[in-house]
């Protein structure tokens, strides 16, 4: 038996494997249930075991039909996403809402292969405004919006 579409094997192998671990923890450490009285490892198990269905046709398919090989990984956008995800974490608090939404875009766009400074300036203020609407006017989620040195911020 020969792989036709290395990429497509790998991708199903994972969503198996994937698919059968979380079957496995759910059953181990919850109650199933029945379909009429759902415990809390039904749904975990359903949809693990629908991943591993999944993945097995996706791995029977890449020995059926010829596909890519496996691309490259890029690692950079990978870096930047995380660093850009700690950032805001950490810088939330301090500079509020709007500057860690600014950071965070920046940060996140420099990771990818193409940088226009002023495409991210524009995108990020526009984020960090509709951020400001949804998550503290429209939800009442109680983010800082401005930092902690401005004593009096226009938005509360």
């Amino acid at each position: 038996m020969k792989i036709k579409s290395p990429q497509d094997f790998w991708a199903g192998l994972m969503f198996i494997a994937f698919g059968l671990f979380f079957v496995v923890v759910a059953l181990a450490f919850y109650q199933m249930g029945s379909s009429v009285r759902m415990g809390p490892a039904y749904f975990p198990v359903v949809l693990g075991a629908l991943l591993a269905v999944l993945g097995a046709i996706v791995l029977v398919n890449s020995l059926v039909v010829e596909g890519p090989e496996i691309a490259e990984f890029h690692y950079r956008p990978l870096i930047f996403i995380a660093l850009s995800s700690l950032a805001f974490a950490y810088l939330l608090k301090p500079l509020g809402l709007v500057l860690a939404s600014v950071i965070l875009i920046f940060i996140c766009a420099y990771g990818g292969h193409e940088f226009k400074w002023k495409e991210v300036a524009v995108m990020s203020v526009v984020l960090a405004v509709f951020s400001v609407v949804v998550f503290v006017k429209g939800l009442s989620l109680p983010f800082p919006v401005c930092p902690d040195f401005i004593e009096s911020c226009p938005i509360r």
